[in-house]
């Protein structure tokens, strides 16, 4: 009796700890004021509206969403979890400007920390420890510090232009990174389409080249058609592994190089930890929520290879700096100046493992994101052909020789960048939960938002069970109504709904900010906020009607509080120079194109990567038609 009353016992505790997550969930769904906003209908159980969220790049359901309910409402998240989106100026201004009360959802941070190879990083700490290494790191990314940098942009530009030179000017296939079709391995993976990978490795298949076209006119040269992506991506690859640590890829100097496989010790070790994080992202997740799973680790030996080859290499790389003469006039690259930074600074100086975090997360967020900017850019020049030929010709206005300064500093340069990231963000949204001093707080909206009258007594305020059982009222009495009403005629009946000027949030609700749709808000932008138009940059929005940012008038780079936790992207004047020499550099002298029936749509993947929809197989590519003019 005593065994089976122990063996029960053991169960009990077992069950509980292995639902006590799902419960969590549930009763957060009952409890959250957020219950009383209007939601789209959840066609899932267990994934809610996490489809169409997955696919806003492609579905414009965003737009569909906001005419319906407008700035501020809730949509379903895993098991019918209510997350809050809003585009209002002032309440994403509120939550990004206290940051360290809004950090990130923990789901969110163990799926970055998978992504950078741990979890000491600035992408993943909060609070305290975040304002630390901000501190110190702010210092390496001053204007003057990145202003050092410009000449290695401008060396890496001249070598990714004279590689595609070489791809361009033969009729035989140029050496060109692989295009490559993506195999599919966990089953998890493939029951949850909608958050999978789309990155794992793939077979060849060669590049077409002016070779292999029919012949349109004799003695013309149609250039040939190359992967982008794959390009960029070698080339901001070399660019932050010699200006973030001063480390040689050669990733655009080998000819044979391989994205998913590389020779090189340290690129093939983020190889495997980007990979397997991609791929297993949905793991991270669930591994965040339960965390009995945690104790699977796939492709486990590999990983722990992977890490112990970055822990080797950035500590010799840290070592090599430390033991560096303090009479160096500049830092030769970031880790540099953060070194020298961190051994000034006292009580707040990192530890060599707080350093070490940086190497990864440098690669992780300076890498993809810039290529998936660059990409983005030429797509978009590709298909304006005249915004095209007018950046080309001011740039050509200066001379081969001008300094980087005087290229970055052309205004038609300026107004293409700006709009290809507010339309392109490489990031197109993040996601924050309320974690501040009080159980509840009021985020101020400038435009309102809806808010159901239902019950007398706020049940987020009555004790859990009470407050469930009432909320069944909800589910099958007035919802049911309310969203139909919804659906059918858009309209909000005022017996039922009234607007607030500010949504009430408790600790633990989720937050969604929509990067990529407040960027292109008809309400800041007008009737062709969708459309690619730099000259609206010559009279962009005026102040306050728009969410502040690093760059005004989008949230492409998000924004912070010195005083209430700064996180803004550290890394945008490095983005922006990058972005714009390389611009500069390559416009100069190739015209870009689209060929006809090429139709390109997003994959979104933490970073917003393009792919062709006649050939999904083929994975995530760029395949734009390069051709020399003189």
């Amino acid at each position: 009796m005593s065994l089976l009353l122990v063996v029960s016992g053991l169960a009990l505790v077992l069950t509980a700890y292995v639902l006590h997550p799902l419960l969590h969930l549930v009763l957060a769904l009952w409890l959250s004021p957020l219950a009383r906003l209007p939601s789209p209908p959840s066609p899932s159980l267990l994934l809610g509206n996490l489809a169409a969220i997955a696919d806003q790049e492609n579905n414009d359901v965003m737009t569909s969403w906001t005419r319906i309910y407008g700035s501020t409402f809730t949509y379903r998240g895993f098991i019918g979890g209510r997350r809050l989106l809003t585009t209002d100026p002032l309440a994403l201004n509120h939550i990004l400007g206290h940051a360290y009360e809004y950090p990130k959802p923990e789901f969110v941070r163990a799926s970055l920390s998978a992504m950078v190879a741990g979890e000491g990083g600035l992408l993943t700490v909060e609070g305290e420890v975040h304002r630390r290494q901000r501190k110190v790191l702010n210092q390496a990314f001053t204007p003057a510090s990145i202003k050092t940098l410009y000449p290695l942009f401008q060396r890496k530009a001249v070598e990714l232009r004279d590689v595609l030179f070489r791809a361009t000017e033969t009729f035989t296939p140029p050496a060109t990174p692989a295009l490559t079709v993506r195999h599919r391995k966990s089953k998890m993976v493939d029951s949850l389409a909608i958050l999978r990978s789309l990155d794992p490795p793939a077979k060849p298949v060669s590049p077409t080249t002016a070779s292999h076209l029919p012949s349109r006119q004799p003695g013309v040269s149609h250039g040939a058609v190359v992967d982008m992506l794959s390009y960029l991506s070698r080339a901001t690859l070399d660019v932050i592994g010699e200006a973030g640590f001063g480390y040689h890829f050669n990733a655009l100097s080998s000819p044979d190089y391989n994205d998913e496989k590389p020779e090189n010790e340290l690129s093939a070790a983020f190889a495997v930890i980007f990979s397997t994080a991609r791929q297993y992202r949905v793991l991270n997740i669930f591994q965040s929520w339960f965390p009995l799973l945690r104790r699977y680790q796939p492709n486990g030996a590999s990983i722990k290879d992977a890490q112990e080859t970055i822990r080797r290499v950035g500590t010799q790389l840290i070592t090599e700096r430390l033991e560096a003469s303090p009479a160096e006039d500049e830092p030769r690259d970031l880790l540099s100046a953060i070194v020298r930074t961190n051994s000034g600074v006292g009580k707040d100086a990192l530890s060599q493992t707080d350093i070490l975090s940086q190497i990864s997360t440098f690669i992780a967020a300076g890498h993809e994101t810039s290529a998936s900017a660059l990409t983005w850019t030429f797509y978009a020049l590709a298909r304006s052909p005249d915004e095209q030929t007018i950046l080309r010709d001011a740039i050509r206005s200066l001379p081969a020789d001008a300094s980087p300064d005087a290229f970055i500093a052309l205004p038609e340069l300026d107004r293409v960048v700006r709009e290809v990231l507010r339309l392109h963000a490489p990031v197109g949204s993040t996601m924050r939960v309320y974690d501040g001093p009080d159980p509840e707080t009021a985020v101020p909206l400038a435009r309102g938002v809806r808010v159901r009258r239902d019950s007398p007594w706020p049940l987020w305020r009555l004790p859990a069970g009470l407050a469930a059982f009432l909320s069944l009222r909800i589910l099958f009495g007035n919802a049911r109504r309310v969203i139909k009403a919804e659906e059918e005629r858009g309209t909000f009946d005022p017996r039922e709904w009234t607007v607030d000027d500010h949504v009430r949030l408790r600790r633990g609700d989720i937050i969604t900010i929509p990067i990529q749709a407040v960027n292109r808000d008809p309400e800041i932008w007008g009737e062709d906020a969708r459309e690619f138009r730099p000259s609206r940059w010559l009279n962009p929005p005026a102040a306050g009607v728009s969410a502040s940012g690093l760059v005004p008038h989008m949230l492409t780079f998000l924004n912070g509080s010195p005083v209430n936790g700064n996180r803004a992207c550290i890394g945008y004047r490095f983005a922006m120079a990058e972005i714009k020499i390389f611009l500069c550099v390559l416009l100069r002298d190739f015209e870009f194109s689209l060929d006809e029936g090429v139709v390109i749509e997003k994959r979104v993947n933490v970073v917003t990567r393009p792919f062709v929809v006649s050939s999904p197989e083929l994975g995530n590519q760029m395949p734009l038609r390069l051709r020399r003019i003189p």
